[in-house]
C-alpha cells in the first residue's frame, strides 16, 4: 500500500486533536507551571547547528553551543544567586539526587561524612524523600502547622535531636501547599548553626525570578525546572533539565564527565547524566526566553503568575474553601481548593469535579496534590484576564452543580458530575440521563462555539490500577506486518 504525506499529517492531526493543549485552553496544573512555550522561543532547536551535534562532539566543532551553555549557566548564577551552576542533571528529580550527592561528597571531604539525617517537611515535593533515599540519606519528617508553613518549633527540635547526623533539609519554596514560608531564613540559620546544609527544591521559581534570590537568603543548593519556569515545553515525559545552583564551597563537588574537563574537578562526586550538559539541545528555548525576556520581563512575569493565582483564589473563595494562605489570606503562585467536605454533602470528590472541567474545555488541576482530596490551581503568567474568568466561571457553574446534589434535587450516584465527561458518542441514540444534552456538553455559551470533544468518558480507574493489559501487537504478527 503506498504511503503518502498527506496521511501522516492528517494522522498527526487526529492524535492532536485528542489532546487538550495549550492551543486549546489553559492547563491550570499546580507545581507544573504549564506557561506559554513561544514560538520564538522554540525556533532555535529546529536549527541544524543545534539539533545535529552530537553530544560528544569535539569540543572545537561545538563552541557555540559551549558559549551559548556558559551564557545561560552566567544567567542562571544571576537570576538565583548561587555561584556556580551545573548543567548536566535532565529532570527536576535527577537535579535533588545532584545536588544531594554534591552536599554528602562536601560533607565527607571535611570529615563529616558520618551526617545521614535529611529533614523534609510533609509540605516538600514527593520527589524529595525518593531522591534522598537514593544517596543513603534516612529521612525525618518535619511536621507543618495550620496555615500550610513549616512547623517550625517541630524543626528545631528535630534538628537539636538530630544534630550529630544532621545532614541536610530539602525544603520547598515556596511550599508546595501555595504559601511563602515565613521563617525560611530562619529555618536555614539552624541547619548551618547544627552543621547541615539546605537543599532548596526550586520546582516554585516562578514564584521568586526577578523578586527573589534563593541564594541570598540561606539554601546552600537549589535545583531548577527549566521545563517550569524557564519556559521549556514539557508534559508525558520530558524532556526536561534540572540545573542546579550552588554556593561557592559546594562547587568543587558538582558533577563532571569524562567526554570533557570544562565541567567538575578532582573532587566530583561523578556523573549523573549520560552526555556533558545534559538535554543541551533544548538549552536554547531557555536561554531564549530569558534573553528576550530581560530582568524587568522576569520580574514582570512572576508578578503576573503570583497576581493572576490571587485573582483566581479571591474570587472563588466565596465558593469554595481555600486550603491555605498566608496571615494576608494571599497565596503565592498556586492554591490549594478543598473539595473534601462534598465527599459527605453530595458524594462528589475532587476526581468528578476534574472530570466536569473537562466539559466545560478545560484540563484538571493537580488531582490529589499535595493533599489527598483536593484540586491545586496555579494559572501561571501566561493567561489572560478572559480565561481566568472563564475558569471561574467553568468552577462557580460546578458548584452549582454541586449544590443541587445537596439540595436534593439531584440524585447522589447518578448526576452530571458522576457521569462527566461526555463524549460526542453519546448523544446519539437513547439518552437516560436525568439532565439535558445540552447541560451535559455545553454548559456555557463559549464552549457552545468553541467546544473540545473528549474521546472517552469515565473510566475505572481502580480496575485499571488492578489489571494491566498490553495493547501492543503480538510480536510475531508485528513481524509479519
Amino acid at each position: 500500500q503506498r504511503r503518502v504525506h498527506g496521511e501522516m499529517q492528517r494522522y498527526i492531526y487526529r492524535l492532536e486533536r485528542k489532546d487538550l493543549g495549550l492551543n486549546t485552553a489553559m492547563i491550570p496544573l499546580g507545581s507544573c507551571t504549564m506557561k506559554l512555550n513561544a514560538a520564538s522561543e522554540l525556533l532555535p532547536i529546529t536549527w541544524p547547528e543545534f539539533t545535529g551535534l552530537h553530544p560528544f562532539a569535539p569540543e572545537d566543532q561545538a563552541m557555540g553551543t559551549i558559549k551559548l551553555i556558559e551564557k545561560l549557566e552566567e544567567r542562571l548564577c544571576d537570576i538565583t544567586g548561587f555561584d556556580k551552576c551545573s548543567m548536566q542533571p535532565n529532570s527536576g528529580a535527577q537535579g535533588e539526587y545532584a545536588g544531594l550527592r554534591t552536599i554528602r561528597a562536601y560533607l565527607s571531604s571535611i570529615g563529616q561524612g558520618h551526617r545521614d539525617i535529611c529533614l523534609i517537611p510533609v509540605s516538600a515535593h514527593g520527589t524529595n524523600p525518593a531522591s534522598a533515599v537514593m544517596t543513603g540519606l534516612k529521612i525525618v519528617s518535619v511536621a507543618c502547622d495550620a496555615a500550610g508553613n513549616v512547623d517550625f518549633e517541630d524543626f528545631k527540635k528535630k534538628a537539636g535531636e538530630n544534630a550529630e547526623r544532621l545532614c541536610c533539609l530539602m525544603i520547598t519554596y515556596p511550599s508546595t501547599h501555595g504559601v511563602f514560608e515565613e521563617t525560611v531564613k530562619e529555618i536555614c540559620e539552624i541547619m548551618h548553626q547544627n552543621g547541615g546544609q539546605v537543599y532548596m527544591d526550586g520546582a516554585n521559581m516562578n514564584a521568586q525570578t526577578g523578586l527573589c534570590r534563593p541564594g541570598d537568603f540561606g539554601p546552600d543548593v537549589c535545583h531548577l525546572n527549566l521545563h517550569k519556569t524557564f519556559a521549556i515545553p514539557h508534559g508525558g515525559g520530558g524532556p526536561g533539565m534540572g540545573p542546579i545552583g550552588v554556593k561557592a564551597h559546594l562547587a568543587p563537588f558538582l558533577p563532571k564527565h569524562p567526554v570533557t574537563d570544562r565541567i567538575g574537578s578532582a573532587q566530583s562526586f561523578g556523573v549523573v547524566s549520560s552526555a556533558p550538559w545534559g538535554s543541551a539541545g533544548i538549552l536554547p528555548i531557555s536561554y531564549a526566553y530569558i534573553e528576550m525576556m530581560g530582568a524587568e520581563g522576569l520580574k514582570k512575569a512572576t508578578q503576573c503568575a503570583i497576581l493572576s493565582a490571587n485573582y483566581i483564589c479571591k474570587r472563588l473563595s466565596t465558593h469554595y474553601k481555600i486550603l491555605y494562605t498566608d496571615a494576608n489570606g494571599n497565596c503565592a503562585h498556586e492554591f490549594v481548593l478543598d473539595v473534601r467536605p462534598f465527599k459527605k454533602t453530595a458524594n462528589v470528590e475532587a476526581e468528578d469535579i476534574a472530570k466536569r472541567l473537562i466539559d466545560y474545555g478545560f484540563h484538571a488541576p493537580t488531582l490529589s496534590f499535595p493533599v489527598s482530596g483536593t484540586l491545586m490551581i496555579e494559572p501561571t503568567e501566561s493567561e489572560s484576564k478572559f480565561e481566568l474568568d472563564r475558569l471561574v466561571e467553568a468552577l462557580v457553574c460546578i458548584r452549582r452543580e454541586i449544590g443541587e446534589i445537596e439540595d436534593g434535587k439531584v440524585d447522589h450516584f447518578n448526576n452530571i458530575l458522576k457521569n462527566a465527561p461526555h463524549t460526542s458518542k453519546m448523544l446519539v441514540g437513547e439518552w437516560t440521563r436525568p439532565y439535558s444534552r445540552e447541560q451535559a456538553v455545553f454548559p456555557t455559551a463559549y464552549v457552545r462555539d468553541n467546544k473540545f470533544w473528549p474521546t472517552i468518558g469515565r473510566i475505572d480507574n481502580v480496575f485499571g490500577d488492578r489489571n494491566f493489559c498490553c495493547s501492543t501487537p503480538d510480536w510475531d504478527e508485528h513481524l509479519l506486518h
